[in-house]
């Protein structure tokens, strides 16, 4: 080894024992004569001293160098003065007088400042081409150590829980799991192509017909979706299970342990909103889209969503009663304190809710108790002090009210209130909300194609009900043994007990417009494995990255990633994706048709 101890370990215990350390140049000053340098390295920093005196030799070795030159370093160590003690750094109570220094690396001029006060001075898009750079930063490397760790202990836990861990293959095939894939093309077979796994979700339910009944992976998951706060483009990694003989309970009793522990060892959070038995909370999908106006809703606060539909019907409002006249709904949100926000805000809301896929919002008032509308032309005092009491709206209080179908008025007040909660300030990030949202529907009207029946989460998720439910209930009425956990408003695990029955999983894909051929030819392996008798299992698949994020209250999921593309899905320092040469594509039988404009 270059080096006897590393740059965060030295105590003065250690004082005047002979040390060599190397590192980077994190800081060089001279003091009148007497050279000071910072040296560091993934531990930590270490002053080291130079006194010309002792060692004018050493004087023109630092002249020489610059911060993030490269070094080694021989000294002894010696305990500061009380006064100099510096309580800010892990190694303050020593220094190192320097002996000899030995330049390993030069360094050019730096294109930003490794510092974490003047980071975001620099532009992500330099930063992020410059990544080897910015890693250098105790922040984001304290950021994939706590990854590591997680990794570390999600290993730890569920080899504990009897699980094994097996690795499913990259090179799959196409999947419909909710996104477009990355395609592969093949050499070997022109015109053919492997496509990158979404997720390993019919390799681990082949292992659970293999009798392999608890599989775990920390797995790596392709996606060709857009970019977002919470979401990586591209690649991300998921704490994959599955099991085998299980009902949702037996998979819900294997997690939330680990998430309780998870949330001790990598967050300061309090864990709240457990039910009496000391469980997360569970709302069906129906539930919470009624009350929260989202699937994946915050529970930090309360903020819930109520129908007056009855209370303003034959009210007179036009907009209530065009909604109710064509089988939709009123909803209403109140918003404690809301009357305080200003007018451009509440216009802020409604066009909010137009975004959403909403035709605005109407809202009342009370302030100094007088009850006031956007509508109050069509409803008397008397009955606008009855509504206002229908919403238990007091003194300051703003209510919100969406009057469309009922899924589009409970999304519309899902994100204002999403909106109003982050203005008034209730997301209280040392709390923990979990949830265990169920039920959901198996299926749903397709994004795409206008009229035409979809699935409305995942594909190979068992219908409650069976196949009797497929043959004779109202596909929009089939509810899925599905489920989502969610943490402080983002989902960060979905699962399912798996569909394991090849006649059931005919139904579910043909009444989603898939044929029989079709399903062979997509999911033959699993169709044909099911047929030599598969056990009953389900399993989930926790986001590691968006976990830690959440846990961590950082800012962007793509910096928990080494190497991470930027929001636009390009890699900034590879310089990827990039063009690749003619024979190259003649090789994978490929030709572009790029439009020239």
């Amino acid at each position: 080894m270059l080096r006897t101890h590393t740059c965060g370990e030295l105590k003065k215990s250690l004082a005047g024992e002979r040390v060599t350390l190397t590192g980077w140049i994190n800081s060089l000053r001279n003091h009148g004569g007497l050279i000071f340098l910072d040296l560091r390295d993934r531990y930590g920093l270490t002053q080291i001293k130079v006194d010309p005196v002792q060692s004018p030799d050493l004087v023109e070795i630092t002249n020489g160098l610059r911060q993030e030159c490269v070094i080694k370093m021989t000294g002894t160590v010696i305990a500061r003065p009380q006064e100099m003690i510096n309580s800010k750094m892990e190694t303050g109570e020593i220094e190192v007088l320097a002996e000899a220094i030995e330049t390993l690396s030069q360094a050019k001029i730096m294109p930003f400042e490794i510092n974490e006060e003047k980071a975001a001075e620099a532009s992500e898009a330099l930063r992020l081409k410059y990544r080897f750079l910015d890693l250098r930063r105790p922040k984001l490397q304290k950021m994939l150590a706590t990854k590591d760790a997680f990794i570390t202990y999600a290993r730890e836990y569920f080899h504990k829980q009897g699980f094994m861990e097996i690795q499913t293959p990259i090179l799959a095939n196409s999947s419909p799991e909710g996104a477009r894939d990355f395609l592969i093309p093949s050499r070997v077979y022109p015109g053919k192509f492997y496509a990158l796994p979404q997720a390993p979700q019919q390799f681990k339910q082949l292992l659970m017909v293999a009798g392999l009944d608890k599989y775990f992976q920390i797995a790596p998951c392709f996606r060709d979706e857009d970019p977002r706060m919470d979401r990586h483009y591209g690649e991300f990694y998921q704490l994959d299970m599955e099991m085998s003989f299980v009902e949702q309970d037996d998979v819900f009793a294997v997690m939330q342990p680990f998430m309780k522990e998870a949330i001790t060892k990598f967050s300061e959070k309090e864990i709240i909103n457990l039910d009496e038995k000391g469980d997360f909370k569970r709302l069906s999908w129906t539930e919470a889209m009624d009350t929260y106006g989202i699937d994946k809703p915050d529970l930090r606060f309360e903020m819930k969503i109520l129908d007056v539909s009855e209370a303003v019907k034959g009210c007179g409002f036009p907009v209530f009663e065009e909604a109710l006249n064509n089988k939709g709904v009123v909803k209403a949100l109140k918003i404690e304190g809301g009357a305080k926000f200003t007018r451009k805000e509440i216009d802020e809301f409604v066009e909010l809710a137009k975004r959403k896929g909403g035709k605005g919002l109407a809202y009342l008032s009370i302030k100094e108790k007088v009850v006031g509308a956007s509508f109050a032309k069509f409803l008397s005092p008397e009955k606008l002090a009855e509504l206002a009491a229908t919403c238990k709206a007091v003194d300051n209080d703003l209510v919100f009210f969406a009057a469309d179908s009922w899924r589009t008025a409970c999304s519309v007040l899902g994100v204002v209130r999403n909106e109003a909660a982050v203005k008034l300030g209730l997301k209280d990030n040392s709390k923990a909300a979990f949830a265990w949202i169920v039920d959901f529907p198996m299926y749903d009207y397709s994004e795409i194609e206008e009229g035409r029946i979809d699935f409305g989460h995942n594909p190979f998720s068992m219908p409650q009900g069976g196949l009797k439910a497929l043959k004779e209930k109202d596909p929009l009425d089939i509810l899925a043994y599905q489920y989502d956990l969610v943490l402080n408003g983002f989902e960060i695990s979905s699962g399912a007990i798996r569909n394991h029955e090849p006649e059931i999983m005919y139904e579910a894909f043909r009444i989603a417009g898939y044929s029989k051929e079709e399903v062979d030819e997509k999911f033959g392996a699993m169709i044909n494995a099911f047929s030599y008798g598969a056990p009953p299992h389900g399993g989930n698949a926790p986001g590691i990255d968006r976990i830690l994020m959440i846990l961590n209250d950082w800012d962007s999921i793509r910096d928990i990633y080494a190497f991470p593309k930027d929001g636009q899905g390009r890699d900034l320092m590879t310089d990827s994706p990039a063009t690749v040469d003619e024979k190259q594509l003649k090789e994978l039988s490929l030709k572009l048709d790029l439009d020239k404009k």
